[in-house]
């Protein structure tokens, strides 16, 4: 959500201490002079927002917090939070990104079942949701809707290919939605992890407003994105969307997406995808959920896609939203560095996005 907020500075011509007395002096002028009009500056500013999740040392969800509980400082200096709330009220914008390349198909079934029960409990007629299928290419199956119904056939669509799916809508597809290169996008050869991301993030999260969130399923490696792991973050970021990770071990391959971890991934660069240097997929979810605030979870024998579905829907419903305006020097383009913390209890653990962009991209 942004909020704009204009401030018209007046007066100045107000002189600066002494100046004005120094000039009178030595030229005082003979008659009155001629008022001028004053001039008026418009400066606009945008309140950066800050989805936030609390939890106690045991893990459990802390609601009952205040504003004063927290303190905020934003590439080392100390911040004023201007606003915070509880956003559960907020209309909601939930992506959700499926990776059906061949190392994670053997999940998707499950995976389509728990996805089904989980939109039904979050998308309500205020809310809406799209569904991205990713592997050689970002297909969307289903763009921003409320329509329970049409996420509902999306999902039955998963794991088919793009002219399969064109067969089975018909030739008379009127829904302006396929592969997401026909959208501006990517296609190409692998896995195509970070592309989905960034389209996601840019194509259809950034206009939104309210809570946003990303979860994906995959295993984390990329192969033939022309965005990088750097990229993909900045997008989420901007477009300050959550990303959730649903991390599944499948097929392992002797190769994995680039511009990841080791050296290249974060905001010191990255290549794109497609590298020959195996990447840890896991290593790959952590990263990215961290830095855009939210939480990577793996699938396991405890850990089912209903259960994971059950914690995701459970923060949504439980976050915090701080929002602070940049000065000069914080609203400058590029990146800012954010920390968030409870000083009153330091047991608590905050989870937040760890920064922001200003700027165009």
């Amino acid at each position: 959500m942004h909020f704009r907020l204009k401030a018209v500075l007046a007066g100045l011509g107000v002189c600066v201490a002494g100046a004005c007395m120094a000039i009178g002096a030595q030229q005082a002028p003979a008659t009155a002079p001629v008022e001028q009009a004053k001039p008026t500056i418009s400066v606009t500013a945008k309140l950066v927002n800050l989805p936030v999740v609390v939890r106690d040392k045991k893990g459990a969800l802390v609601e009952n917090l205040t504003k004063a509980d927290f303190a905020l400082s934003v590439d080392g200096h100390p911040e004023t939070i201007r606003y915070f709330d509880k956003d559960n009220n907020l209309p909601l914008t939930l992506g959700l990104l499926v990776d059906t390349s061949g190392s994670v198909r053997s999940a998707l079934e499950a995976e389509r079942m728990a996805s089904e029960d989980f939109l039904d409990q979050m998308v309500t007629a205020r809310d809406q949701a799209f569904i991205i299928q990713f592997a050689h290419e970002a297909d969307l199956l289903e763009d921003l809707t409320s329509s329970q119904q049409k996420l509902r056939a999306a999902l039955d669509r998963i794991g088919t290919t793009y002219s399969e799916d064109q067969n089975r809508q018909g030739s008379g597809n009127d829904q302006g939605y396929g592969r997401y290169g026909h959208h501006g996008g990517y296609h190409g050869g692998g896995t195509m992890l970070y592309d989905a991301i960034y389209l996601a993030s840019n194509q259809l999260m950034q206009k939104q407003q309210g809570r946003k969130a990303l979860v994906v399923l995959t295993d984390g490696e990329d192969r033939g994105s022309m965005e990088t792991l750097a990229s993909a973050v900045a997008a989420a970021q901007r477009a300050e969307t959550v990303v959730y990770a649903i991390y599944f071990k499948g097929e392992q391959h002797a190769y994995g997406g680039h511009g990841g971890y080791g050296g290249f991934g974060g905001r010191r660069g990255g290549y794109p995808g497609g590298g020959e240097n195996h990447v840890d997929g896991k290593k790959v979810l952590e990263q990215i959920t961290g830095e855009t605030g939210g939480r990577m979870f793996e699938v396991s024998g405890k850990e089912t896609f209903a259960t994971i579905y059950t914690q995701i829907a459970e923060e949504l419903r439980s976050q915090y939203r701080l929002g602070y305006v940049p000065d000069a020097a914080t609203g400058a383009e590029g990146f800012h560095k954010v920390e968030l913390t409870t000083p009153k209890d330091k047991k608590l653990m905050v989870q937040t996005r760890d920064g922001y962009y200003s700027g165009g991209p």
